[in-house]
């Protein structure tokens, strides 16, 4: 099974992303990585860019597609059976919800549903009860996509900040193929000391 996995920038999330990688790939699945340009192109003090991006290739055996020309390529040519969005920031989600296509991620995802194929997001931002909340509402109600369970990760610090569940995410992308939700869509997030 064909499966593109579009990394966005929530820079503290990207060691459990490099989790999901492994798993995915344990379980068979033949992964398509999309970075952003922001992955592509900043070193932050949860690591370098290049470390990172090398892991990711390491893990899926294919080389990071980083830009919007071969992103293109996930239309008629390169379709995949589904998509994740693993993490997927407020920026990513706000684009989607409103037809921006003016990254790698966001191309891969709209010729993804083109397609018709299905589309996971797993949510990593700290403005998902805040501007965003409308954005995930409106994509909640869109035809083809799914989303990992997500709950606040901090309440008393970020009020607004929601995160998904990622030991959920194959289970949802299990849902996702059978077009349903996996449910409960909240859930209650323990922050892990």
């Amino acid at each position: 099974m064909k499966l593109g996995f579009a990394i966005t920038s929530s820079f503290c999330t990207l060691d459990k992303v490099l989790i999901c990688l492994i798993e995915l790939k344990e379980c068979g699945y033949d992964i398509y990585p999309i970075i952003s340009e922001n992955i592509k192109n900043f070193d932050t003090r949860f690591g370098k860019k290049e470390d990172f991006i090398n892991k990711v290739e390491n893990i899926t055996g294919k080389k990071v597609i980083d830009n919007i020309v071969d992103a293109e390529s996930f239309g008629p040519k390169n379709k995949m059976d589904i998509m994740v969005v693993v993490p997927a920031t407020g920026n990513f989600i706000a684009k989607l919800a409103n037809g921006i296509t003016d990254n790698p991620v966001n191309l891969a995802v709209k010729a993804t549903i083109r397609n018709g194929s299905p589309i996971v997001i797993a949510v990593s931002t700290n403005d998902g009860l805040g501007f965003n909340g409308e954005n995930i509402m409106k994509l909640i109600n869109s035809k083809n996509i799914y989303f990992v369970p997500f709950g606040q990760d901090d309440y008393i610090n970020k009020p607004n900040s929601l995160i998904s569940h990622y030991d959920l995410l194959i289970p949802t992308i299990q849902e996702a193929l059978s077009k349903n939700q996996i449910q409960p869509i909240l859930k209650e997030y323990q922050k892990t000391k």
